[in-house]
């Protein structure tokens, strides 16, 4: 299928048909028990514009970066947010691997921050590829470790 980009109507792209999922509110949309909420700062409300696929936290579908396209899919200009509180190192995990964390992962390199994927708290649509995704995402400059990694650990 192809959408057009928001505020860009003669630009299309490819994208993935998606099931309803993830709906604000919803049991699918919730945090797992195990996450500890009251621990987060910060919450991302991504996926807002329901004709535009929006895999990453960073940008649309379509690599725009501008607030104006950006804040019709998204609640917050997330890079903007973390160079205010002089964060540099950004650490991804979620579900799913081969599209919404891999392009949140690459966008946050592309935004001028370390970008650091953490592969047990990853999973992917399509796992039989997981190894091309992780070549796509050292390619593009992201860092791949596990949960016992020492730059965790430092965090700690």
């Amino acid at each position: 299928m192809r959408n057009p980009a928001p505020g860009k109507e003669t630009e299309t792209k490819p994208q993935q048909l998606w099931p309803v999922h993830c709906v604000a509110d919803s049991r699918g949309a919730a945090l797992i028990p195990e996450i500890h909420t009251d621990l987060i700062d910060t919450l991302v409300h991504k996926g807002k514009h329901s004709r535009v696929e929006m895999y990453s936290a960073f940008a649309d579908a379509f690599g725009n970066r501008d607030p104006a396209v950006v804040a019709q899919s998204v609640n917050l200009n997330i890079a903007e947010l973390l160079r205010a509180q002089k964060v540099t190192d950004v650490f991804v995990v979620g579900l799913a691997g081969d599209y919404c964390v891999k392009y949140t992962a690459v966008d946050a390199v592309k935004a001028g921050f370390r970008s650091w994927l953490i592969e047990e708290g990853t999973k992917c649509v399509t796992p039989a590829g997981w190894d091309q995704v992780k070549a796509e995402l050292q390619t593009a400059g992201v860092s791949i470790i596990h949960a016992d990694d020492p730059v965790i650990k430092k965090l700690l």
